[in-house]
């Protein structure tokens, strides 16, 4: 696959949201023009769709050149190598199984590619963003390691997850793979881990702790102004929601790591408030399990790191480099044995992100690279 930062090839994108629709345009990696916002409708399926038309068609006639292919993020479930959207909660117009796909090569005459927001942010900052930043300081700091593999999680409106392997993006036999969401969740493990990791977790235990009910609890952004001191409200309870916030998503972001052995990203509307639970979230991945003979051992084989942590940053980035001795021989070669994962905030925004992951994936699939 060519470089998604510098192809010259111009692509239709969406970012499709419950109550939203943006729109863009996007080439070598960056926006082409004006951005267009329409309201989604999502639950009258005709005015849906017209949404989704008219802000394509708004977008192209900005652009300077003719588009190479439409690519964009839209929730799930989604059969999403065909590009039929299934029945979704938030766009309650979507039943039984709508081609839209299909129905917008035939409008548009180009290739249409759809994907879950989860993958295609993770797929950004594994191109443009985290990935490639960490790998660029390892090397700067004289490191022999490098990471090819990325899990990122979004905590918004729910708990989504995405999963890059090798530089291609890993989406599943059933497209549901990195659903994260559907993990159990730690502290209450009747219900699935998206109730511990998302805005209204965040407001629920707020809530629960100052005696406040849930409609009028604040947003999670006044919660972390009030947990810092810098508005007021219980402090006590803001940092204990962010606590449990971080424990819950560092359950599932050890549970994923273990699996896929790579570096962390977090992005999501929650993401900004990481000096809140970022700590709790690394702490909670490197927790021990215990024996049966009572010894305690690593929850994780690889050891995290916060990476937005000055000192846990330099660690990560220094390890245990070190000259070993060939036998036999009278050289030498670099040896690094901390096994190690970093876990950071998204470098490029979770939006910009989402939009290059999807530029990213069409360009994958005309080349021919495909997704697995």
């Amino acid at each position: 696959m060519s470089d998604p930062n510098t192809d010259p090839r111009l692509v239709l994108t969406l970012d499709a949201g419950g109550t939203n629709f943006r729109f863009s345009a996007i080439r070598a990696g960056k926006p082409v023009v004006e951005g267009v916002h329409l309201p989604s409708r999502g639950d009258d399926l005709e005015a849906c769709l017209k949404s989704i038309v008219d802000g394509f068609e708004t977008v192209r006639a900005r652009c300077p050149e003719a588009p190479v292919a439409i690519s964009f993020a839209f929730p799930g479930p989604c059969d999403y190598p065909a590009g039929i959207i299934g029945d979704l909660g938030n766009l309650p117009g979507f039943r039984g199984g709508v081609p839209l796909g299909p129905m917008l090569a035939e409008k548009f005459g180009i290739p249409v590619f759809i994907n879950n927001d989860g993958d295609l942010f993770t797929y950004g900052e594994a191109i443009g963003g985290l990935l490639p930043q960490v790998n660029a300081m390892l090397e700067q700091a004289g490191s022999p390691k490098r990471y090819r593999n990325l899990f990122g999680m979004t905590l918004g409106t729910g708990l989504g997850g995405g999963i890059v392997r090798d530089g291609r993006l890993f989406i599943g036999d059933n497209s549901v793979a990195a659903e994260v969401w559907t993990l159990r969740h730690k502290l209450e493990p009747w219900t699935n881990a998206e109730e511990g990791a998302c805005i209204r977790a965040v407001r629920k235990i707020y809530g629960e702790h100052s005696g406040i009910p849930f409609g009028e609890t604040p947003e999670p952004k006044v919660i972390h102004d009030i947990a810092r001191g810098t508005v007021p409200g219980n402090a006590a309870a803001a940092r204990e929601a962010a606590r449990r916030l971080g424990e819950v998503a560092g359950d599932v972001m050890a549970t994923a790591l273990t699996l896929i052995d790579g570096l962390g990203v977090i992005g999501g509307g929650v993401s900004g408030a990481w000096p809140a639970f970022l700590p709790a979230l690394v702490a909670e991945m490197n927790s021990e399990f215990i024996a049966p003979d009572g010894k305690r051992f690593r929850r994780m084989p690889a050891k995290a790191f916060n990476l937005e942590d000055p000192g846990q940053l330099k660690a990560f980035l220094k390890g245990d480099s070190r000259e070993v001795a060939i036998p036999g021989s009278d050289r030498t070669v670099l040896y690094d044995p901390l096994q190690r994962t970093g876990v950071g905030i998204s470098r490029l925004g979770t939006s910009e992100a989402v939009a290059l992951g999807a530029y990213a994936y069409a360009l994958s699939q005309l080349d021919g690279t495909r997704a697995r």
